[in-house]
């Protein structure tokens, strides 16, 4: 497991996404499901963008105890954050939804079978 991991994934969530990963389950209306699982293209997106920030400042600046790896949590989700809200801004709605990605309907045609 990584120290991005071990430290910080809650920081990162809510400094990307306004809120923690069980609040984004619980807006999903998730129980026990992996939220990753039920995320569309621009969440994956936006949070794989605030976990490798994290990552990178972590090695970069070789950071070390828990009050330093919680703090580059928080820049490395504010990147991902600001990012967010930039997106957010020129579409007119928000990236952060209640949909569930795997609950919707398939949106491409499927070959016959032979």
């Amino acid at each position: 497991m990584s120290r991005t991991e071990t430290y910080g994934t809650a920081e990162i969530s809510k400094a990307t996404f306004g809120v923690t990963p069980g609040e984004y389950k619980n807006l999903k209306g998730l129980k026990r499901e992996n939220l990753r699982d039920h995320m569309d293209d621009f969440e994956l997106i936006f949070n794989m963008l605030g976990e490798r920030s994290t990552t990178e400042i972590h090695r970069t600046e070789d950071s070390q105890g828990m009050n330093k790896l919680k703090s580059d949590a928080k820049a490395g989700g504010d990147i991902a954050g600001n990012a967010r809200k930039q997106l957010e801004k020129r579409l007119g709605k928000s990236v952060v939804t209640k949909n569930n990605f795997l609950k919707q309907p398939s949106r491409t045609k499927k070959l016959p079978e032979k």
